[in-house]
């Protein structure tokens, strides 16, 4: 039986001035040791969610608990075990980043025996940093400051809201390289995201919400199944004549020398059908393929 890291039931924000719900009664639980995904559109409830969880917003009913601590009971210990990095960049910039850190370790009552700032710098890749101006960072350096800093008390539970967004792609490359060693050290990591890419390649487990309620949870693996869709563009070296009897059900597109086919994975395979043009004396050019992607499924569940 997995360790439940957060468990969430009957989670509910409702706002008296316009009797509407942020969250409506959700039940979540989250493994200790995954990479947990939340995505959702803007407004769907992913803040106030990880507002709640770090004491930012009081919510309206349910139960929440995280590392088996009671919200309602211990608020304190709750927001110990949990360290939020918010997509926002907030970092004096006339501070280095080992004064940032140990003023933060001073706030959650970090003794000097147990204070590990230069370890997590240098486990950031920020070592050489550790004096310079803050001002000075780039833009890659001063998200993983923030991550950094997240983790001067030591916690077990990582909240990271957006923590790519407006970065490039050799930054995000290092974000994520970031993230995996640390969750390889044992943090449990909560991701919010809008990079559905990002999910896909970092996340053990995903959730979706929208408009307040989770509208999907399951492994990754499991939602990559939900859509069995696979599109195969062929291009000939001749003009396409006929189409064979058993792929005419499958063709979306035909032009001249080229068909394009939409089936399912779990109908026929890519294989059988190269084997019937193959048969048919049909003489082929080129193959390509569009595979089902988390963003497929993301849209789909939206929809739905």
């Amino acid at each position: 039986m997995e360790n439940k890291i957060i468990e969430v039931i009957g989670l509910t924000k409702k706002y008296s001035t316009n009797n509407s719900f942020a969250l409506d009664h959700i039940d979540l639980n989250i493994a200790a040791g995954s990479i947990f995904g939340l995505l959702g559109p803007n407004g769907a409830g992913k803040s106030t969610f990880i507002n709640i969880l770090s004491g930012l917003t009081n919510k309206t009913s349910g139960k929440v608990k995280v590392c088996g601590i009671d919200l309602d009971e211990n608020p304190k210990t709750v927001r110990g075990n949990i360290g939020v990095v918010p997509q926002e960049i907030n970092i004096d910039p006339f501070f280095s980043p080992i004064q940032i850190m140990d003023i933060q370790a001073g706030l959650y009552g970090v003794n000097k025996n147990n204070n590990r700032n230069l370890e997590i710098l240098k486990n950031l890749d920020l070592l050489d940093k550790a004096k310079a101006y803050s001002r000075s960072l780039s833009g890659g350096m001063k998200r993983r400051l923030m991550v950094a800093k997240a983790m001067v008390h030591n916690p077990p539970l990582l909240i990271l809201d957006e923590p790519t967004a407006g970065v490039d792609v050799e930054l995000r490359s290092k974000l994520w390289d970031s993230i995996r060693e640390l969750n390889k050290k044992g943090v449990t990591i909560i991701l919010t995201t809008h990079y559905l890419k990002e999910a896909e390649i970092l996340c053990d487990r995903i959730g979706v919400i929208n408009k307040g309620r989770v509208i999907a949870c399951d492994t990754k693996k499991k939602f990559m199944k939900l859509l069995d869709e696979k599109e195969l563009i062929i291009d000939f070296s001749e003009p396409i004549k006929e189409i064979p009897r058993e792929i005419k059900q499958y063709c979306i597109k035909k032009e001249y020398r080229s068909l394009t086919l939409k089936f399912k994975k779990s109908k026929i395979s890519t294989a059988d059908i190269i084997k019937i043009f193959v048969n048919k004396k049909f003489k082929l050019k080129e193959i390509s393929t569009k595979e089902s992607d988390l963003e497929d499924i993301f849209i789909k569940l939206l929809k739905d």
